[in-house]
């Protein structure tokens, strides 16, 4: 029954959007009908796979979300799955862009606030790598890097690398052009409970800085939690 009033909760704010969108301008109803509320994830059993898309069929209802190639690939037929959603809402179309882990869909979210980064350009550079890895590159302010996800130039991957660099998190140094895995990883438990928290993926990252990467997810967030009470 819970799940069916939620289902019938989201129907009812789709159709107030829908309303908005005829009644409205198109940017007073994007601006009401707030993409990041609508679906925030899907759990559920991966019926389908094609192009970098899976249909995920919760409860008798497909979902089809768009996949970094990573999280594609990881996608098993038939598996059970959960996917972090980000609902893109359009005047002609709506689409679901799905991450495996609370820091990718935050830095989807980020890398879409750049001029001329559209949701497919933001999950091209996803597609690149780890999260942590591409995280690192634009942290590491570089453009080289990010420029090589498809149908991302030279300028666009510049001005991600200029808007981006002080809003992801610490930066790790490496070789430029060849990001390396950091501490942080994509399953990062303790990271992603404190972006549950309300954390930014950079204030996520600054806080686990200096603490034991073997220590226990709760013991984890306990120390950067006090951490950031001593500052």
């Amino acid at each position: 029954m819970r799940q069916g009033r939620t289902l019938t909760q989201a129907v009812a704010v789709l159709l107030r959007c829908l309303f908005d969108f005829a009644s409205g301008s198109v940017l007073d109803a994007g601006e009401r009908c707030d993409n990041k509320s609508m679906i925030a994830h899907v759990h559920g059993i991966v019926s389908e796979k094609f192009g970098s898309s899976v249909i995920v069929d919760v409860h008798g209802v497909g979902y089809e979300v768009q996949l970094a190639s990573g999280d594609f690939d990881l996608a098993i037929l038939h598996d059970e799955v959960k996917l972090y959603t980000y609902h893109h809402i359009r005047e002609q179309a709506q689409d679901l862009f799905g991450f495996s882990s609370l820091a990718a869909k935050k830095l989807f979210e980020l890398l879409i606030t750049v001029q001329g980064v559209g949701p497919k350009a933001a999950l091209a550079i996803l597609s690149l790598g780890a999260t942590e890895q591409v995280r690192n590159a634009i942290a590491n302010s570089d453009s080289a890097y990010v420029s090589q996800a498809s149908g991302v130039g030279k300028k666009i991957a510049e001005r991600v690398a200029v808007d981006l660099h002080d809003k992801v998190g610490l930066a790790v140094a490496y070789t430029t052009g060849t990001p390396v895995q950091t501490e942080m990883n994509t399953a990062d438990e303790a990271a992603e409970a404190l972006m549950a928290l309300g954390y930014t993926l950079a204030d996520a990252t600054k806080a686990l800085e200096g603490v034991a990467p073997n220590l226990d997810t709760s013991a984890r967030v306990r120390a950067a939690l006090k951490g950031n009470r001593a500052k």
